[in-house]
């Protein structure tokens, strides 16, 4: 007998292109909220993550991750591209900037690789990050995306 409790988030695999593009901005969305509640919720209970040289596992671990994250990173600002995408995979790179506790400001480039099960759930995710100090006024991602900025290409630097 099934569990009343599935969680189901579309777009659900195969992939289209559409459907990739759709996770790529709702992933975008959902991180620029600094939420880590909301966020946590697109991923599997036991989803595994790599994000630059920590290993996390499981929601509640997502979670503590993310609320961390967001307490050093702040007025962060997020953009996702998609790259590429397969049945139940997708690619992105991005972007997105943040201020230190010391006043520093930094651009993070980064791509993820994302693997999904069958309810549309994240279950996998890698991410590799640099972070390059960058000048107050060159920052140049100070918010969510305005609608009429989706599907605009991220410049290399």
């Amino acid at each position: 007998m099934k569990s009343t409790n599935r969680q189901v988030r579309p777009p659900v695999p195969p992939f289209t292109e559409a459907d990739a593009l759709a996770k790529t901005q709702a992933a975008e969305d959902a991180w620029n909220t600094r939420d880590p509640e909301r966020v946590a919720l697109a991923y599997t209970e036991d989803s595994v993550w790599r994000n630059r040289d920590t290993f996390v596992t499981g929601r509640d671990e997502i979670r503590r991750f993310l609320a961390d994250k967001w307490r050093r990173e702040l007025d962060y600002a997020l953009r996702k591209e998609l790259w590429s995408y397969g049945e139940d995979r997708i690619a992105v790179r991005f972007q997105y900037e943040w201020r230190d506790r010391d006043g520093g400001h930094w651009r993070s480039y980064g791509n993820e690789l994302w693997e999904f099960d069958a309810d549309g759930l994240m279950r996998r995710r890698e991410a590799s990050i640099n972070d390059v100090r960058i000048r107050a006024q060159e920052r140049r991602i100070l918010g969510p995306r305005p609608p009429g900025d989706r599907g605009v290409a991220l410049p290399l630097q």
